[in-house]
């Protein structure tokens, strides 16, 4: 610690260092104190007082400058129970604000309309400059950021699948393919407008509901006043946070025949209906909930030729043959060529390669490819602001309950403005035929000119329908001159018997609602029925492909003894197989070991193979084998097994001597030389042995040294030497 070297600083006081006297100097117990330094007195500024206690200023006194303490701070560790810290309340509230967000304005369609909110500002500002011509899809777009706080690509995405769904937006141009996945134009080359069906059934200026929009500059609904099954008819697919939704697309023409039969009291049902077409086993779905298999509607040409007339719903031309060549390319099937000719429609040529049948290939296809998938169903919409799941006869029970609501709406709107108009026609009869309108001609002020309308009418109060109102008195003295002078009193009251007809009508319609409502849909029933035909056909159920019975044989396994290798890319020359993608491979080996492994590529398993070969659990055997005792002969199966688990078919130390599946008609035994032995050579009959398990002992055949065991004479064998039968007793 002396060796330290201080920082000499003008007018900064020094620290002390630990274990050093405050003149600087280290102290020991035995060192004798530094002697006092001599201060030198200054004498002191104007309007400045030494003390004698003071240390002079920038010296090294006998009062220095200490170091104050700093407690160490406590670190909580953290509890995710206790969230009181500003930070943890910020990021707990964005957060829940965020998925509130995405789940309610972003995501999760309106069960009010059916209506994700990016499609429901799109058709709303379609509809706010609707002349009934096309307009370019760039303009719509533009229109549409006014009430979308998200960027354009995203609006023209969700306009090109309206578009595509060709309900709501009749499109012109290229507006992708929904078969070959081609994406569409660029929206500057590209045009679009509302459909009668959307323009007709979705808006009502006079009962829609609306707010300010994002940046409060422009008005923009919070429902459209739809009076179709949009959520259903469209179908679509959300992910929130915490939740997502799938609703599967519907028929329209089913889901107005459905209504109908919910107004009537009836039981329905409807399925699934995808614009790609396809073949749809529809046993798992449960009105809404679990989920549907569609297939690709596939044709036999002829022998050579199958072709795909329809694909699954969500997959492409291209995706569809991205997955036969892969298929192809594992081994699971074999084909000659594919090609595409899709345009308008699909139209995929695939050729059977030879041996295979047409029909063995299309069950392949459909268990090895994406030309069969299942889709799975979960409808959650946005109902009172809240997020619920419901089924199909939920939405549509829902659904038409609005429609009764809306339709009562309209002609409760309706039924005003009729009751106006017939009020100011007659107003307009009386005014001009009973010359009131010649009272104000000797007016002074518009106070007058009221009072004198006023008081023209007192006579006539009974004949109207309620009392005059200024609003009343301002649209007459609003009637031109030209009017008055051309007024046609049978034409007017012509005109006021229709009024009355129809009012009549309207209040007809309102006592029976539900007989009006059903009216409506067989109008759109009849009408728009013809356009939108089912396109997915609806099959009872389809036959189960079992994927290992229609695999293709395409893979050949061979061992080779020399190198200890087994396997489909193995150039050996004994147990060839041509194997599927699903067979297992039986190994047994020259001490008596057996196992079942998968179907190996290249693997390494030794050069005391006996035999290799498809693992078949009630084929019989026929094997031989010697132990230090004897040698025994047995007829056997397999059995099951279990994958990669070794097996014995032999006491320990024993080995095989012959083994072959099936049962051959005679065993040719020959043995050994040794001293005094007489029989040198036998024969036997396996099919005399009984049938047994693989690791059951055998019947014994001799205790000589065998030589030799086969199922045709073996070599060195003597036709003319003494040869004697084996008998089992």
């Amino acid at each position: 610690m002396s060796g330290r070297k201080r920082k000499s600083t003008q007018g900064q006081p020094e620290l002390p260092l630990p274990n050093e006297s405050p003149g600087g100097e280290h102290q020991t117990g035995s060192s004798p104190p530094a002697p006092a330094r001599r201060q030198s007195k200054q004498p002191p500024k104007d309007g400045q007082t030494n003390s004698p206690d003071s240390p002079p200023p920038g010296g090294n006194g006998e009062t220095h400058v200490q170091a104050e303490p700093v407690p160490t701070p406590t670190r909580r560790p953290f509890d995710p129970k206790r969230v009181e810290l500003p930070l943890h309340q910020r990021v707990d509230r964005s957060f829940l604000e965020y998925a509130s967000y995405v789940i309610r304005d972003r995501a999760i369609p309106s069960l009010a309309d059916g209506l994700k909110p990016v499609q429901r500002r799109i058709l709303w500002a379609m509809h706010l400059s609707d002349d009934g011509r096309f307009t370019k899809v760039a303009n719509v777009v533009g229109d549409t950021m006014k009430f979308h706080p998200h960027g354009d690509a995203s609006i023209y995405e969700a306009l090109v699948v309206l578009a595509n769904k060709r309900y709501l937006i009749e499109g012109q141009g290229n507006f992708g393919n929904i078969y070959t996945g081609d994406p569409p134009a660029a929206p500057r080359y590209i045009e679009c407008r509302l459909t009668d069906l959307a323009r007709n059934e979705l808006f009502n200026d006079a009962i829609t509901e609306l707010v300010p929009s994002y940046d409060g500059r422009n008005q923009e609904p919070v429902a459209l006043p739809s009076k179709l099954p949009l959520a259903l008819m469209l179908g679509t697919e959300g992910i929130a946070v915490g939740l997502s939704a799938r609703i599967l697309p519907h028929n329209f023409p089913e889901l107005l025949q459905a209504q109908i039969a919910i107004l009537k009291g009836q039981p329905f049902k409807v399925l699934p209906d995808f614009p790609t077409g396809g073949l749809m086993d529809a046993r798992d779905y449960q009105d809404g909930r679990g989920s549907v298999k569609v297939r690709a509607r596939i044709k036999v040409k002829d022998r050579h030729t199958v072709v795909i007339t329809e694909i699954p719903p969500g997959t492409t031309t291209d995706s569809l043959i991205a997955s036969i060549e892969d298929a192809v390319r594992k081994g699971k099937l074999k084909v000659r060529s594919i090609h595409d000719y899709t345009s308008e429609s699909v139209a995929i040529e695939i050729k059977v390669p030879p041996g295979v049948e047409p029909e063995q290939l299309v069950d392949a296809l459909y268990a090895f490819t994406d030309c069969e998938v299942t889709l799975t169903s979960r409808i959650v919409v946005i109902k009172d602001h809240r997020p619920v799941e419901m089924t199909v006869s939920e939405v549509l029970r829902e659904n038409t309950a609005q429609l009764l609501d809306i339709l009562r709406r309209e002609l409760e709107l309706r039924q005003r403005q009729l009751e106006d108009e017939l009020h100011f026609r007659t107003l307009e009869r009386i005014f001009i035929e009973e010359r009131i309108y010649k009272r104000i001609e000797q007016c002074r002020t518009a106070e007058a000119v009221r009072a004198a309308v006023y008081e023209g009418f007192q006579p006539f109060r009974r004949e109207l329908l309620r009392e005059l109102t200024g609003e009343d008195v301002e649209r007459l003295l609003q009637v031109r001159i030209r009017r008055i002078s051309l007024f046609d009193i049978e034409q007017h009251r012509r005109e006021m018997d229709k009024v009355r007809a129809e009012l009549a009508q309207t209040r007809k319609h309102l006592k029976n609602l539900t007989a009006y409502a059903i009216a409506h849909l067989e109008r759109l029933l009849e009408r728009y029925g013809p356009e939108y035909p089912r396109r997915t056909t609806k099959s009872a159920r389809h036959e189960e492909v079992d994927a290992r019975a229609v695999a293709f044989k395409a893979f050949k396994v061979s061992y080779d003894r020399e190198s200890g290798y087994v396997g489909y890319k193995v150039n050996g020359d004994e147990f060839k197989l041509d194997c599927t993608r699903y067979d297992r491979i039986l190994l047994v080996f020259r001490d008596g070991t057996y196992k079942m492994i998968e179907l190996p590529e290249k693997l390494f398993v030794g050069s005391e193979v006996i035999y290799c070969g498809l693992p078949e659990r009630d084929r019989v055997f026929t094997c031989v084998y010697s132990d230090r005792r004897a040698n025994y002969l047995k007829r056997f199966t397999f059995g099951g097994m279990i994958l990669n688990k070794l097996y014995s078919l032999v006491p320990d130390k024993g080995k095989v001597l012959f083994l072959a599946p099936d049962t051959p008609p005679c065993l040719y035994i020959r043995y050994k030389p040794a001293p005094h032995q007489k029989i040198h050579q036998q024969t036997c009959d396996p099919s005399q042995v009984e049938v047994r398990q693989a690791r059951a002992r055998g019947r014994q055949i001799s205790i000589k040294d065998i030589a030799a065991v086969a199922a045709e004479p073996p070599r060195g064998w003597d036709p003319e030497a003494t040869t004697t039968q084996v008998v089992f007793v």
